[in-house]
């Protein structure tokens, strides 16, 4: 969850770069849209405010005083579900309002069906109770920055404007002006109507409508503070939909995987050993009516063999290369590089090998970069380098191509990000036309 400032700037309030003001920040904060903006947020937390104290109170003490009884429990979940409703009007007004970017909470996750085990799950939820706490929490907060709000607002803009209705006074009441003391029957006291009262009521006036924004302000990132804390989704709640989310790449990356074996194996190898079965057989007949004929078959498909061989090699190199296993990934990635139609320098400085899941992923991740830099590079050099940064595992390669490589959705560096994002790793791509091309990928660590 975060919040920001959409149209009217890249960060709070401010309009985006190319537009320079003319008045200072603190003399437009005043006339600002996002001034007004949240001061009425302010305004509408008190009544938002007493609305989810008075449910919240009403129906949890009437849900606990019946929980002698079976009703108690629908009652604590019709209260519960309420808060919930409190909290969606409350994220869409901070949103409207505040220009608050903040996800809807995930449904309440329940254990098997019935009746018993929905009621189970909507007691134990958490997301429900921290809504409940908002409502409770949230009303003492709305009280206090509506009258600190409202009273910074009429005050500072009341005096400022005094001389304009200053009139009013005299004309309805009998009296010179506001007044600041004195006794009831109006014989002695202080009204401001000098001049002099005058001057000092727009100068205070003015000191008020100029620090209004910034108290405003202050009090609409204590509510933002109290909705991402309240009312957004749980830390476990993002873990387990990232974790689902990268469930599913998995899955498909593994399915991916597993139908370009296939492919493999069924155009390549197999298509291979099927003719080479084929000749053997024939040869086999020609051996007795013509010897030299059937030698001359059984060398070609010795060589149809040795092809097979290196086809299968190269695939089983593919799926899990045996120099990664035995020798580390020190090794695997020189032979990787060694293999790439540029030169690829390859320096790895690690103090112990990580998990094998890991070094796979770093293994295949340079695999495939390389590849680009062969096909789409024209590049005439490379480097790859390979380090332990505390608990991140750090692979950078560069080569000195064209550049213009993206990740945007559809391309294999995108794919590649998302194989990097099912174990929290991040690919990096820095790649402006012309080159050079920097590709940084962190893994974590797991020794």
């Amino acid at each position: 969850m975060a919040y920001g400032f959409p149209p009217e700037g890249p960060a709070q309030g401010q309009r985006p770069e190319g537009r320079a003001h003319r008045l200072p920040a603190p003399l437009r904060a005043p006339f600002e849209a996002r001034t007004w903006r949240e001061f009425g947020h302010q305004l509408l937390n008190l009544p938002m405010g007493i609305i989810g104290f008075v449910w919240a109170v009403t129906m949890l003490t009437l849900g606990a005083g019946l929980l002698i009884t079976f009703i108690g429990l629908p009652v604590l979940v019709l209260a519960l579900g309420g808060c919930r409703a409190i909290g969606r009007v409350e994220r869409a007004r901070a949103r409207s309002l505040l220009w608050m970017e903040i996800d809807e909470p995930g449904p309440v996750r329940t254990r098997g069906r019935g009746a018993f085990p929905w009621l189970g799950g909507q007691l134990g939820s958490g997301v429900n109770w921290r809504h409940a706490v908002y409502c409770l929490v949230h009303f003492p907060w709305a009280v206090f920055s509506f009258c600190v709000s409202l009273t910074f607002m009429v005050y500072g803009w009341g005096f400022l404007t005094y001389p304009l209705w200053q009139w009013v006074f005299p004309t309805f009441t009998n009296r010179n002006g506001i007044q600041i003391y004195g006794d009831a029957d109006g014989r002695h006291g202080w009204w401001l109507h000098t001049p002099l009262d005058l001057t000092l009521c727009v100068a205070t006036g003015l000191i008020f409508v100029l620090v209004t924004p910034w108290v405003i302000r202050a009090m609409a990132h204590v509510d933002r503070m109290l909705v991402a804390g309240l009312l957004g989704p749980s830390r476990l709640d993002d873990r387990v939909t990232e974790l689902e989310s990268d469930r599913g790449v998995v899955v498909d990356t593994a399915a991916a995987d597993l139908r370009r074996i296939e492919r493999d194996l069924h155009d390549g190898a197999q298509a291979r050993l099927v003719a080479l079965a084929m000749d053997l057989g024939m040869a086999k007949e020609k051996l007795l009516d013509d010897p030299a004929v059937g030698a001359q078959m059984v060398e070609e498909a010795h060589g149809e063999v040795k092809v097979a061989l290196q086809e299968l090699r190269d695939l089983a190199r593919g799926i899990h290369p045996a120099i990664l296993t035995d020798r580390g990934l020190g090794p695997a990635l020189s032979a990787v590089a060694a293999r790439c139609t540029v030169p690829v320098a390859v320096t790895v400085e690690l103090p112990a090998r990580p998990v094998p899941a890991i070094e796979g992923i770093a293994y295949f991740t340079v695999s495939e970069l390389l590849q680009n830099i062969s096909k789409h590079s024209g590049a005439s050099r490379g480097a790859v380098d390979v380090w332990r940064a505390d608990d991140r595992l750090m692979v950078h390669v560069t080569d000195n191509g064209r550049g213009g490589a993206s990740g945007a959705g559809g391309s294999g560096l995108a794919g590649l990000a998302e194989r990097l994002d099912s174990v929290d790793g991040v690919l990096a791509v820095d790649s402006p036309p012309g080159g050079p091309t920097r590709i940084t990928a962190e893994l974590p660590w797991r020794a």
